[in-house]
């Protein structure tokens, strides 16, 4: 049996939260260190949460070992303030992503798995307001990790213990929607399957490297749920 492993990134492909979570990020900048931290010309496509909020607060003033002093505060307001203010009814799901997710869930040989540069709690907040979680039992998480292609060596880890199969390149595929996406796969010699849903166009995926580009998942349903993992 073929075995296929699937990384997903949350936001810009699989779902779109809205600007009320740049200003929950911003604030909780602002009240930890007492600066006012500005978002604007901030390019946040890809990047993880750890290199996000270093990358603000320093562009505020702070300074770096201030910056990780005040790190876990940071991450506990903002936590807070995304899980009791983001609502569904905000948020966009993106086209396909329900039907694609029951396809590939059902079948053999397929596993699940996230590839997110968000911290675990505020990944696992986005997926519930879609009830979501249920298709993704484990995944890759900013966790300390500041460079998106570090969190390739944890998914693979992290897969072969839930699985009991060590996962070549060959038999992953990474689903993104930024070029930090198709690079954080090329870094590993791993395919990229990319959706022009976020920021990026699919003229830019395409020219970072991404193997495929699609106009969103539902129209490469049927590539992934029959080409790639036949």
């Amino acid at each position: 049996m073929k075995r296929r492993l699937l990384l997903f990134d949350i936001d810009g492909t699989l779902l779109l939260c809205g600007p009320r979570v740049h200003t929950w990020i911003c604030a909780a900048l602002s009240e930890t260190f007492g600066r006012e931290a500005e978002s604007v010309g901030y390019a946040y496509s890809g990047k993880t949460d750890d290199r996000i909020f270093r990358e603000l607060a320093m562009r505020a003033g702070v300074a770096r070992e201030v910056v990780e002093r005040g790190l876990p505060e940071v991450r506990r307001r903002y936590l807070e303030a995304l899980e009791a203010g983001l609502e569904a009814e905000e948020m966009t799901l993106l086209p396909g992503v329900h039907s694609l997710l029951e396809r590939l869930a059902d079948r053999k040989g397929v596993t699940l798995a996230l590839l997110t540069g968000n911290w675990e709690p505020a990944a696992r907040t986005r997926l519930a307001r879609f009830d979501l979680n249920r298709y993704f039992p484990f995944g890759a998480f900013s966790e300390g990790q500041v460079d998106r292609s570090d969190l390739v060596p944890v998914a693979l880890e992290r897969a072969e213990a839930a699985v009991g199969h060590r996962f070549e390149p060959s038999e992953v595929l990474i689903i993104g929607d930024s070029p930090l996406d198709v690079l954080c796969a090329k870094a590993h010699g791993i395919p990229c399957l990319a959706v022009a849903t976020g920021h990026a166009t699919a003229e830019e995926l395409a020219t970072a490297g991404a193997d495929r580009v699609c106009h969103n998942l539902q129209a490469c349903e049927t590539l992934l749920g029959d080409t790639w993992i036949a």
